[in-house]
């Protein structure tokens, strides 16, 4: 027996391993939630809208996972603020994106499903690269909310 066939020894934890992964497998294994998905050669992400910017890195290929946050407005709705989580997938030189957006008037029971979505796509995503994810707490400030008119009895 060669040592590929024997079972009494173990593979080589850093045995290279090949997979064929398209976008579209990409797309339907993690972004099936995505309000919007797509392709491309370049970020669609605008650096100037960021609010948040996780990265994880693929050291040797310069592949990358990335789950960002932006605002913007729509051209033909200038009264609607969007909130966007993106999630982008860089193999080789395509980018594989997803988008998981709502309006910023949007119920935070809406935010928090958006966002959770979004992270467990990122979360997920990162294995490819060999990374882990590992979750935090944090605290959120009470928004001021503008003073309710007291009724008065008379």
């Amino acid at each position: 027996m060669t040592p590929e066939t024997d079972d009494a020894t173990e593979p080589d934890w850093d045995t290279p391993l090949s997979l064929t992964i398209t976008p579209a497998l990409l797309i339907h294994s993690l972004m099936g939630t995505a309000t919007a998905v797509h392709t491309g050669w370049t970020s669609c992400i605008d650096d100037t809208l960021l609010l948040s910017n996780l990265v994880a890195m693929d050291d040797h290929a310069g592949n990358y996972i990335r789950l960002a946050e932006q605002e913007f407005v729509e051209e033909d709705q200038p009264e609607t603020l969007w909130h966007d989580w993106t999630l982008e997938i860089r193999i080789g030189s395509l980018l594989t994106t997803g988008h998981w957006q709502c309006p910023s008037t949007s119920h935070p029971s809406e935010w928090d499903w958006t966002a959770r979505e979004a992270s467990r796509a990122f979360e997920r995503a990162c294995t490819l690269i060999g990374r882990r994810v590992r979750r935090a707490m944090t605290i959120e400030e009470p928004t001021p909310a503008e003073p309710v008119a007291r009724a008065s009895r008379h």
